[in-house]
């Protein structure tokens, strides 16, 4: 039979509307925080060799359940139904743009975007994946924002240092070089397909410049 913390951490996780910290439940249990670790990592592993359909993970700085990943058109249908909950293009450019250059602040956003994003913002904020977490020290006193615990649980991250380095989505300098290669224009070919044609002459009765006297000019005799 399972340990009585075992059961215990259990129906906390059942009840708990946010991840809980570790330490947390070592304090509920009386017990060490690594042997509140420990616990949970006998949990996690039990439920993934029974193939349940939730599973225990770390994330947002604590332990919750979670749904299994196998199983997430069901859950799809089950909390989109009837209604549009996704994302824009724009809502998740401006989100990953605060992830990675937290704080910043409204104006910053829209200078990285090239548009304005008050209106995307208030959604992100609205739907909790963004909050307010200082004032900028400089003339103003700009509102700066930051993502929520809310943000890292829907992408499974334990902390901001989980994310996924910037340079994973830079194209190498290869790729970069081919595609400055296909926006370089290329010359106008010639009549046969060599070199560039000549330039037109001028149009009829525009006399050419006539050749230079050489009675003029140094050298010329008296």
């Amino acid at each position: 039979m399972a340990s009585e913390a075992v059961r215990a951490i259990e129906a906390v996780l059942m009840v708990a509307e946010r991840p809980v910290e570790p330490h947390l439940l070592a304090q509920l249990l009386e017990v060490a925080p690594d042997r509140v670790d420990g616990l949970c990592a006998e949990l996690a592993a039990a439920y993934e060799s029974e193939d349940r359909g939730f599973r225990l993970v770390k994330v947002a700085g604590g332990y919750r359940f979670q749904s299994h990943p196998d199983l997430a058109p069901y859950i799809e249908r089950f909390v989109l139904e009837g209604q549009s909950s996704r994302l824009s293009a724009a809502a998740l450019e401006t989100l990953a743009i605060v992830a990675y250059k937290q704080p910043i602040s409204r104006a910053q956003v829209s200078a990285i975007r090239g548009v304005d994003v008050d209106g995307v913002m208030r959604t992100l904020q609205q739907r909790g994946y963004i909050d307010e977490v200082a004032r900028d020290a400089g003339p103003g006193q700009a509102v700066l924002f930051g993502t929520t615990e809310l943000f890292l649980e829907k992408l499974g991250l334990y902390s901001l240092d989980d994310l996924p380095a910037l340079g994973d989505f830079v194209p190498d300098a290869r790729i970069v070089e081919a595609l400055e290669a296909g926006l370089r224009p290329d010359p106008a070919p010639g009549p046969e397909g060599g070199e560039p044609a000549p330039e037109a002459p001028g149009p009829p009765g525009e006399p050419s410049a006539p050749p230079p006297d050489p009675g003029v000019g140094p050298g010329a005799g008296t």
